[in-house]
């Protein structure tokens, strides 16, 4: 009976601690941590820490990226460390070089100790002494938080070279004072050098697993449905603000916990403003709005955007453009070429980039009032890399390649006539180099875009 409970104990940690979200399996995140410590070799240690929790109650909490790539773990107040394995080495004589002990592979987590006042408000928590917290937190080695300067005082002592390289985050307040602490209580003497682990876990996150590929799907196929949504809401007299509500209210009953941003929905002149934010606006007959809307499936995001007409029947002037768009679109994807095209290239300087084969068919496609090409309207990047964060990181002086998920997103701007048009789809690399729409059920020409938005 002692051991029945121990188990169902141990079950209902483990849901709660899943906070209702889909995941990679844990041992995929185990080999992500196993891949950090090979990049970082023999040398260093990497050192975490969890978002913390927001200020206000009404803020929801969502774990740093590289935390939860790492580990899976939405919970504020924990850390890791990840120590690379490391062969002995001997003191070299007449040096002041000491020697170093083997070092085994090690993974920790580190989870804060229960408050149970405080649960009270938040709802049970797992801490070190849960039962069966290693398999459900899918780590070697689960610790107090409390044993952190133990743990890294016993690396010193076996390594002090080790704790001079510590890979951590960049902006963390916590990174930032563990290596003053070190520095200070250790006798290292000068503060140890602290690396942005993002340096690693960069190239490691823009390659998607199965499992990934899965969650992104299912954060297109909600923002699909949140689009669909939008689309019979939008017609004259409507405030953007409603329609923004109607995205959002779809998104959160399609089953993702928050928008990937916030919604922008720019109708008539403010259609033509890159990032406008106020949706204050009240749509107008005759005018086109523009919605780039999406949602968060996980922790996974999709991008959307798709520009519609208001009273659901584009001008001929707004159907010339919209095609010129289109177009464009179509001839980026059809101009890529796994391991060789780039992408996010504003000023069009890279003759294998993405953008330039989209500004390419922008200007010498259609005119402006004035008689002038199109393409001086095209005033932003192509598109950008989509995971765990809806601009996932990427060094876009490197190739896409096999694996990759990122935007296609062309749009012109022309405030002069009030009309701003933008189309974005998220597309997957596949094995065999070629690129999968995860947008592709969303109407794309503008006569389905019209049949769509049919009341």
């Amino acid at each position: 009976m002692r051991s029945l409970r121990i188990l169902m104990l141990a079950c209902c940690f483990t849901s709660m601690a899943a906070h209702a979200l889909d995941s990679v399996p844990k041992s995929e995140y185990h080999q992500r941590r196993v891949a950090l410590a090979t990049e970082m070799k023999s040398s260093g240690v990497a050192v975490l820490f969890a978002a913390e929790e927001p200020v206000l109650d009404f803020m929801p909490y969502r774990q740093d990226e590289d935390f939860y790539y790492l580990s899976g773990w939405n919970e504020p107040g924990a850390a890791m460390v990840i120590i690379p394995a490391a062969e002995a080495v001997a003191e070299t004589p007449g040096t002041a070089l000491g020697g170093r002990a083997a070092q085994a592979y090690r993974e920790i987590l580190f989870l804060p100790t229960r408050n149970p006042r405080t649960e009270k408000y938040t709802g049970t928590k797992m801490d070190a002494n849960t039962p069966g917290v290693a398999a459900s937190t899918g780590f070697d080695e689960v610790l107090p938080m409390t044993a952190l300067p133990e743990v890294l005082n016993k690396l010193v002592a076996g390594d002090r070279q080790r704790m001079r390289h510590i890979f951590t985050q960049r902006d963390s307040p916590h990174a930032h004072a563990l290596a003053e602490f070190t520095a200070a209580t250790l006798g290292m003497g000068a503060t140890p050098d602290t690396h942005d682990v993002a340096d690693l876990t960069t190239p490691l996150r823009a390659i998607k697993s199965p499992a990934e590929i899965d969650l992104l799907r299912k954060a297109s196929n909600a923002s699909i449905a949140a689009q669909f949504a939008e689309m019979k809401a939008i017609h004259p007299g409507v405030t953007e603000r409603k329609v923004a509500g109607v995205i959002i209210e779809k998104l959160m009953e399609e089953g993702c916990e928050r928008v990937s941003y916030a919604p922008i929905v720019g109708s008539g002149k403010n259609s033509a403003t890159l990032h406008y934010g106020d949706n204050s606006a009240t749509m107008k007959s005759g005018d086109v709005v523009l919605i780039d809307a999406a949602g968060e499936y996980s922790m996974y995001a999709s991008d959307i955007t798709r520009t519609m007409p208001v009273n659901g029947h584009f001008t001929p002037r707004q159907r010339e453009l919209y095609d010129v768009v289109l177009g464009a679109q179509r001839a980026a994807a059809a101009a890529f070429v796994a391991g060789k095209s780039k992408i996010n290239d504003p000023q069009h300087k890279e003759s294998d980039s993405l953008d330039q084969a989209a500004y390419a068919y922008i200007n010498s496609h259609g005119k402006d009032l004035h008689g002038q090409p199109l393409g001086q309207y095209m005033v932003h990047g192509l598109g950008h890399l989509v995971g765990i964060d809806v601009h996932d990181p990427w060094d876009y002086t490197k190739p896409l390649d096999k694996g990759m998920v990122f935007t296609i997103e062309p749009g012109i701007y022309l405030p002069e006539e009030g009309i701003g048009i933008r189309i974005e789809d998220v597309f997957y690399v596949d094995a065999d180099g070629k690129l999968v729409d995860l947008i592709a059920e969303l109407p794309h020409e503008a006569a389905d875009v019209e049949a769509a938005m049919r009341h």
